[in-house]
């Protein structure tokens, strides 16, 4: 990959509200840096499940907590660092993720999971790592190449 990475910072507080602003303006930026509109409900997708998942779950004993989006492109590649001081993921792994069963009524679907298995589906990489008090997750996104 050759050329310099376009991108940029956005910090929030997360609430469920904040949430919601936070990604609006997010996904406008991930288009100004190079990620092509036709892509972009994938990428907006993935980001909100992780989003969705540091306010539930590792803010969950606190009022609300500071979450550091950093996001480039290089080329046809979307790289995201989402950074927060929230509560470590359970074994400090992140989770596998499976597709929900879908042959069964709406209330046996089962809680939690299929989130992750959408991220995983709609990236390239994901890694987990907690470093000095924070988890850090990085997230890698194929983009669709730019037809000149």
């Amino acid at each position: 990959m050759s050329g310099k990475w376009a991108g940029f910072t956005h910090t929030f507080m997360a609430t469920e509200q904040n949430t919601r602003i936070a990604l609006a303006e997010i996904m406008t930026h991930l288009q100004t840096v190079g990620v092509p509109e036709e892509q972009a409900g994938g990428v907006e997708i993935a980001l909100a499940e992780v989003v969705n998942n540091i306010v539930e779950h590792a803010y969950r004993e606190v009022a609300e907590g500071r979450v550091v989006f950093r996001a480039g492109v290089k080329g046809n590649v979307l790289r995201v660092l989402i950074v927060d001081a929230g509560v470590e993921l359970p074994g400090s792994t992140l989770p596998e993720g499976k597709p929900a069963n879908l042959d069964t009524g709406l209330n046996e679907l089962p809680e939690g999971g299929f989130g992750w298995f959408m991220i995983r589906t709609l990236t390239r990489d994901i890694r987990y790592r907690r470093l000095r008090g924070r988890n850090h997750l990085r997230l890698m996104f194929d983009l669709i190449p730019k037809v000149c």
